[in-house]
């Protein structure tokens, strides 16, 4: 039986448990073996707030990710998955505290958000608990090796930098410039761009713009003063749209050589008359592959009157490591680890590996441009960068 998609209503509410099998069995608890009693699983993410985009894409691949990986039972083994989806609305406090109060009913497994900020706090959480975290769109690179209990399901910062180095050649005496928000994603990228860029020789520098920001054209204008050899931009959430007018405005485009990520399916006509003048570089886009996994995501997403997203494949991912974790693991979070460490697996990006060091995701990335298509615009695959190109150091 499929999971409900009620968490995905415009109607939201701060919890919401699903239940994605029938009735299990009853247990006697007091026998010892639970080999049916249910398995808890709590996703926490953002349904409200600036990244709520972010979070439905990534609860929807999760969704879709379960009925994949369990052949449409919503089991393991027998076992049933309850999942309780928690907003966190783009607040640490709220993440954290939702944390706690599972993890205070005895719940080993947590998943989920899109803030890197948020991913880091309950990082913190896994830790001093003792559980097992899977991150989910978060891309800060400091997550990556954080702690034994943390993994992630998604790409990081480095792959996203790493992948935007491909299109300036030899970084060698250029200068490139990054424009993000001044949050630990846009930090992270700065520190990214000045570990791969920097290291191949490149001269980089940054301009972070406050979270709150509204008004872009000051900060467009610096651009266009600075003259740099490539501007990386590393942008997130709602206000997306008013930062590209901006730099379209400002005639940034004209000006200098712009590389960013694509973003989720609604900002492609964000890029007004310069969507064609952006050098993408992309985590994913629903043409990106052709593979089983992402056919069975796509099928499954359409099947429910939504489609594929920049985030859909994390989720999917999410999933697929609760069903390792679980199958491997049992109800021992070393196991369940252990069980991850190490992993390669065939997803909707392609072979995924879990690196055992430091839990990094090695996988694919994509060089992506936007074609003109009637009066909008849809992403074209260009080519696809080999995961050992962008792959990040070991963290130490």
């Amino acid at each position: 039986m499929r999971v409900s998609k009620k968490y995905l209503a415009p109607a939201l509410i701060a919890t919401v448990a699903l239940t994605l099998a029938g009735c299990a069995p009853a247990v006697d608890s007091g026998s010892g073996g639970d080999d049916l009693a249910p398995v808890d699983v709590s996703v926490i993410t953002s349904q409200t707030g600036p990244l709520a985009a972010y979070g439905e894409a990534y609860l929807a691949g999760f969704d879709a990710g379960l009925d994949y990986a369990t052949d449409g039972t919503g089991t393991v083994d027998g076992r049933e998955l309850n999942i309780t989806i928690t907003d966190d609305a783009g607040d640490a406090d709220k993440a954290v505290t939702a944390a706690k109060d599972v993890i205070g009913q005895g719940q080993k497994i947590i998943v989920g958000t899109v803030s890197s900020g948020i991913a880091l706090a309950l990082a913190e959480q896994a830790e001093q608990n003792k559980v097992l975290y899977i991150s989910g769109p978060a891309a800060a690179d400091g997550i990556t090796g954080v702690n034994d209990y943390t993994f992630r399901s998604g790409r990081q910062s480095f792959q996203d930098v790493a992948t935007a180095g491909t299109f300036i050649g030899d970084p060698a005496g250029k200068s490139v410039l990054v424009f993000a928000q001044d949050t630990a994603f846009g930090q992270g990228n700065v520190a990214a761009a000045t570990a791969v860029l920097g290291g191949q020789g490149a001269d980089v520098t940054s301009l972070l713009v406050p979270e709150d920001a509204t008004e872009f054209t000051p900060f467009a204008q610096q651009i266009v003063d600075a003259q740099p050899d490539l501007v990386f931009v590393a942008w997130a959430g709602a206000t997306s749209g008013a930062m590209w007018e901006a730099l379209s405005q400002q005639g940034v485009f004209d000006s200098v050589p712009v590389a960013t990520g694509l973003g989720d399916v609604s900002t492609y006509g964000a890029y007004g008359a310069a969507s064609d003048q952006i050098s993408f570089l992309n985590h994913y886009f629903g043409g990106a592959t052709d593979n089983e996994a992402n056919a069975a995501m796509v099928s499954y997403l359409e099947a429910e009157g939504m489609q594929a997203d920049l985030f859909s494949p994390d989720g999917f991912v999410a999933a697929q490591m609760v069903v390792q974790a679980v199958r491997e693991g049992g109800d021992d979070v070393d196991a369940m680890i252990a069980a991850l460490e190490g992993w390669t697996f065939d997803s909707v990006k392609g072979s995924i590996t879990v690196r055992a060091e430091d839990h990094a995701m090695i996988q694919p990335m994509f060089q992506v441009s936007l074609v003109a298509d009637g009066d909008s615009w849809i992403p074209e695959l260009v080519t696809a960068v080999d995961a050992d190109a962008v792959t990040p150091p070991v963290a130490e």
